[in-house]
């Protein structure tokens, strides 16, 4: 069942520093980090986009530049909401291949009363497999525009936020294989022995 009143936004402008390339060019299972998010967004929302600090090519959708440079994801975040229709965007980070449609749905049921719905994985939050109201842009603008840190942190400090604990969210993903993310290259071979079993 799509999530019609949200758009899909996967976070593709980092500097991927620690992984020392690209991580939304990697290729694990015959598909890049990137395109491999993509689908899996496409079987849940109608509405997909991808956040990028410079324009990518071979890319086959909507792609959105940051407004404020050297900003992080969230910089990426208050471009996605400016540039999405639908009052709520699912912000994801392009190196987390094994999200599940399950974990997505679970906290889309989570959102009312709430201008976010994040994650807590061993009491972490995690902004990047996260929903935020669209409305909350004017929030994360005042932000990227004042003298603090430019950070998601900071914007959920400001927000009404749903934290989903591990509890919650076992009973979807038994594992929690939706929130891990590919940052260093033994990151990489863990993935790819994820893929093999």
């Amino acid at each position: 069942m799509k999530i019609t009143d949200c758009t899909a936004l996967i976070l593709a402008g980092g500097d991927s520093s620690r992984m020392g390339q690209d991580k939304a060019e990697l290729v694990l299972d015959g598909k890049t980090l990137l395109e491999s998010v993509t689908t899996t967004m496409h079987s849940v929302f109608p509405k997909v986009i991808v956040s990028v600090r410079q324009l990518r090519t071979g890319v086959d959708v909507p792609q959105v530049r940051d407004e404020h440079t050297a900003s992080g994801p969230l910089a990426g975040l208050a471009a996605g909401m400016k540039s999405a229709a639908t009052p709520w965007i699912f912000a994801v980070a392009c190196d987390m291949p094994f999200i599940k449609p399950a974990m997505i749905e679970y906290l889309a049921g989570q959102r009312a009363g709430h201008q976010a719905v994040v994650p807590l994985v061993r009491g972490i939050p995690q902004p990047l497999a996260a929903f935020y109201a669209t409305s909350c842009r004017d929030v994360a603008e005042s932000i990227l525009n004042g003298e603090g840190k430019h950070s998601l942190r900071a914007l959920l400090e400001k927000l009404s936020v749903c934290y989903v604990n591990e509890e919650q969210m076992l009973a979807v993903d038994p594992q929690l294989r939706s929130f891990f993310d590919l940052d260093t290259p033994q990151d990489v071979a863990i993935a790819m022995n994820e893929v093999k079993k």
